[in-house]
């Protein structure tokens, strides 16, 4: 790909624009990155146990509504108590997360495997052991976004 910048002391607001044929998973993180460019390093908080931690997207592997709680599993399989809304923590993680059912977004690269489920499902399991499901209506979004055919 064929990358151009323009540096001028004047600027007071960044812009990029890109030229493509067609969306991938790749130009989706770039663009995620830009447009999160000046915003401070993304961390919020959860606890555990009546502990408060700062939690990193990269460490997460998948945040789900369990109950009436939102709750997140890191790299281990610990579990920990959000207090924000799903909608916000899908908007806050950006574009290496995806959302794969009403009430669950996981970490694409922490994806170990997808396999066919019953009545449309696919069946994912996290590298940290975690299973959950991809529901049809989120399947051809979740294939999109992974650049998996049909």
């Amino acid at each position: 790909m064929k990358v151009e910048c323009h540096i001028n002391a004047g600027c007071k607001e960044p812009s990029a624009v890109l030229h493509i044929k067609k969306m991938t998973p790749s130009i989706t993180e770039a663009i995620s990155i830009l447009e999160h460019e000046d915003a401070d390093v993304l961390a919020f908080t959860a606890t555990k146990e009546g502990k408060t931690y700062f939690m990193e997207p990269e460490e997460l592997e998948l945040v789900r509504t369990e109950g009436r709680e939102i709750v997140c599993y890191d790299k281990q399989g610990s579990r920990y108590i959000l207090n924000k809304p799903l909608y916000e923590l899908e908007h806050l993680l950006g574009s290496r997360f995806v959302r794969v059912s009403k009430s669950t977004i996981v970490h694409i690269r922490r994806i170990d495997h997808v396999k066919a489920g019953f009545n449309g499902t696919m069946e994912l399991m996290m590298k940290n052991g975690i299973k959950d499901y991809i529901s049809r209506s989120f399947r051809k979004s979740f294939k999109e976004k992974l650049g998996m055919e049909g």
